[in-house]
């Protein structure tokens, strides 16, 4: 049963990772002109993406300083998700299950 909770939570960081890359790419997309938000479909996948990734670039786009037009906050919460979530999670998940909290 626990393994599947931090399955679950594995499997959610990805898919949030997922939508932060998809959204970075539909929003430069639209920014170039290449897709047309007049467009309901595009307009729809582009304000779902937005909804989903806001929450949790907002507070990181809020420290950063302004680079003007470019934004690293996608980046630095990749960054985040992947080298503190997914380390933490696992040594969560071996302490336990196996009662060790080193990381070897």
């Amino acid at each position: 049963m626990i393994t599947a909770l931090f399955d679950l939570v594995g499997y959610l960081i990805n898919l949030i990772v997922y939508a932060l890359i998809i959204a970075a790419i539909v929003q430069t997309l639209i920014a170039f002109g290449v897709l047309d938000t007049r467009n309901r479909l595009v307009w729809q996948v582009a304000d779902f993406l937005y909804r989903v990734t806001e929450p949790l670039l907002r507070p990181i786009r809020n420290l950063l300083p302004n680079f003007g037009n470019v934004d690293l906050s996608p980046l630095v919460l990749i960054l985040l998700l992947n080298f503190v979530a997914k380390p933490l999670l696992s040594t969560l998940y071996m302490g336990i299950v196996t009662g060790r909290w080193s990381v070897i």
